[in-house]
C-alpha cells in the first residue's frame, strides 16, 4: 500500500479537526439545550470515532520513515508500515501511547449515551475509561514535546513546537474535566460540573487549533526539505 505524505498528514488534520470540533460542539450548553441529551452523546461519540481514526493514521505515520514530516515530497506516493516497533522514536512512542487512549474515549463516550445508568456503572464505564484515556493523551503529549527538544525549550516560531504544547495544555484541561466529572455516590452529581464542561471545552479548541497548524506545519516542513523550494 502506497500512500502520499501530503495527503496521509492531511488526512490526519481533517480527522482530528473534526473529532475536536465535535467535542467543542457537545460542550457548547446551548447545543445540548437544543438538541437534547441523547443528540449531544451521540456528538461526542462520532468525535471519539474521528479521534480514533485520526490517531491510528498517525501511528502509521509515525512508524513510516518516509512518511515524517517533510521526508518526502507531497508528489511522492510512498509504501506505509502499518505494524512496527520503535521504542527509541519519541514521536512514535506519542502515537502509540495516544491511540489505546482514543479507544477509551470511545469506550466513556459510548457508555454514556447508557440510560439510567447507576452510579457505580457510572463510574466503571464512563469514568475510568475517561480517566484511562486523558492519562495516555498526558502522556502522548509529553512524549510530543520530548520529540522536538526538553521541558524547557523555548521555540514559539517553530510549528511543531507549538502544536506540541497547545496538544499538552488540551490533554491537562481534559484531565481536569475527567476528574472534576467523577460522579458522587452520596449526591449522584459530579464533583464540579463548570469544570467538566469548561474542561472538555477548551482542551477540544487547543487539540482544535493544534490540527489545523498541522497543514502549516507541513508545508513549512517540506519546503525546508526541498531545495527547489527555497528562494535563491
Amino acid at each position: 500500500m502506497r500512500v502520499r505524505p501530503v495527503r496521509l498528514n492531511s488526512a490526519i488534520a481533517s480527522l482530528f479537526i473534526v473529532g475536536s470540533a465535535c467535542f467543542v460542539l457537545g460542550s457548547v450548553p446551548a447545543y445540548t439545550d437544543a438538541v437534547g441529551g441523547v443528540v449531544d452523546g451521540v456528538t461526542f461519540f462520532v468525535g471519539s470515532i474521528f479521534f480514533t481514526a485520526a490517531s491510528f493514521l498517525q501511528l502509521v505515520q509515525a512508524q513510516t520513515p518516509a512518511m515524517g514530516d517533510g521526508a518526502a515530497l507531497p508528489s511522492s506516493p510512498e509504501p506505509v508500515r502499518l505494524w512496527a516497533w520503535l521504542p527509541h522514536d519519541r514521536n512514535w512512542l506519542a502515537a502509540i501511547t495516544q491511540f489505546p487512549g482514543t479507544l477509551f474515549f470511545n469506550v466513556s463516550t459510548l457508555a454514556a449515551l447508557a440510560h439510567n445508568a447507576s452510579v457505580r456503572e457510572q463510574d466503571r464505564h464512563v469514568w475510568r475509561p475517561d480517566i484511562y484515556g486523558s492519562t495516555l493523551f498526558l502522556v502522548a503529549s509529553a512524549f510530543g514535546i520530548l520529540a522536538i527538544g526538553t521541558f524547557w525549550s523555548w521555540r514559539p516560531r517553530m510549528l511543531p513546537w507549538r502544536i506540541a504544547w497547545v496538544n499538552m495544555i488540551g490533554s491537562v484541561l481534559f484531565m481536569a474535566s475527567a476528574l472534576a466529572s467523577f460522579v458522587l455516590p452520596s449526591s449522584g452529581d459530579v464533583i464540579n460540573l463548570w469544570v467538566d464542561v469548561a474542561g472538555t471545552l477548551l482542551g477540544a479548541l487547543c487539540f482544535l487549533i493544534g490540527a489545523i497548524l498541522m497543514f502549516a506545519a507541513w508545508r513549512q516542513a517540506v519546503h525546508n526539505a526541498d531545495p527547489a523550494a527555497r528562494p535563491t
